[in-house]
């Protein structure tokens, strides 16, 4: 019987597959998406200098935390604010190997609807 790897291991070869086409550059830095069980991490990196220019994530103080939807807009409302005080509007999505349904759309709508585009 062949053993079948576990869904992190497929996440994160999924992740490297398409880390392989997109890339954050100073004028379109890169949107990346982490989930855990418990919380959504979101961070703007711009690869080329690889740096974080900003975060956001349900774990910060002003959020209740949860790993719900509501949660996850609000993550991505905040990144958005972010980015806009540092004056970036256009970024790559990269939902991180995340199948883009629930949490990881529900911040990608939030980081809509703060006004970056992607």
């Amino acid at each position: 019987m062949i053993k079948r790897p576990d869904t992190n291991t497929q996440r994160v070869k999924r992740h490297k597959r398409v880390r392989g086409k997109i890339s954050g550059t100073p004028e379109r830095p890169r949107l990346s998406v982490f989930r855990s069980e418990n919380n959504i991490y979101a961070q703007i990196i711009d690869d080329v200098a690889g740096c974080t220019i900003c975060s956001a994530s349900s774990i910060e103080k002003g959020f209740d935390g949860g790993s719900d939807k509501g949660s996850a807009r609000e993550v991505g409302k905040k990144v958005a604010e972010r980015a806009l005080a540092k004056g970036i509007e256009n970024v790559v999505f990269d939902r991180g190997g995340y199948v883009y349904q629930g949490r990881v759309q529900a911040l990608a709508e939030g980081a809509r609807e703060g006004g970056l585009k992607f």
